[in-house]
């Protein structure tokens, strides 16, 4: 395993250096951005899976990232990455779940809260399915993009690759798709219309 140079300082180094450390086979580096990192994502992890699934989706995300580390490219801030590679895992995470646990992100996100009353996450799922249904049609582009962005969470280039459209036509979907839902999630009466 190739390692830093004994005495460097990996709690000193910046993230960039540390992920190409952990690229290069260095588990100390990978501890060292485990620690720096672990407790904001695990915050906004709590936002989106229940407390006790939060580890196993840090654990996993740490792996990916341990096992991707060669694939990353300094173009933005690490956290950036980091937050990406930890939504995918969730995603992951709850798409081995069901369907039953891929609503809640979507129930906690439509409220910004979590609910313990059944018959209340009941009328928050029915909610947001009354609002997916302003998308248009099963199968129209706008709930293709809604589906594969926010509910797979995939990302925008294999969203595009899977539509056969451009990067940009699904990124201005995307951006439709979040207004008419939230001004469906708030009852307004413009949230109908679809392209």
């Amino acid at each position: 395993m190739n390692r830093l140079a004994p005495g460097c300082n990996r709690e000193a180094m910046d993230d960039d250096l540390l992920i190409a450390a952990i690229a290069a086979g260095d588990d100390t580096a990978l501890r060292a951005l485990f620690a720096r990192h672990a407790p904001w994502l695990a915050a906004r992890l709590r936002s989106a899976l229940p407390a006790p699934d939060v580890e196993d989706v840090l654990q996993e995300t740490f792996l990916a990232v341990w096992r991707g580390a060669s694939g990353y490219r300094p173009q933005g801030a690490a956290g950036g990455w980091l937050w990406g590679v930890a939504r995918r895992q969730a995603a992951l995470f709850l798409r081995r779940r069901g369907p039953a646990e891929l609503a809640l992100p979507a129930v906690i996100a439509a409220d910004g809260r979590q609910t313990g009353d059944p018959a209340e996450a009941a009328l928050s799922r029915a909610a947001i399915d009354d609002a997916v249904g302003v998308l248009g049609p099963e199968g129209s582009a706008d709930r293709q993009v809604w589906r594969l962005m926010y509910v797979e969470d995939r990302p925008v280039a294999e969203v595009a690759e899977l539509m056969g459209v451009p990067e940009g036509t699904v990124k201005s979907r995307a951006h439709r798709v979040r207004r008419l839902l939230r001004a469906a999630l708030r009852g307004n009466p413009m949230a109908g219309g679809t392209r």
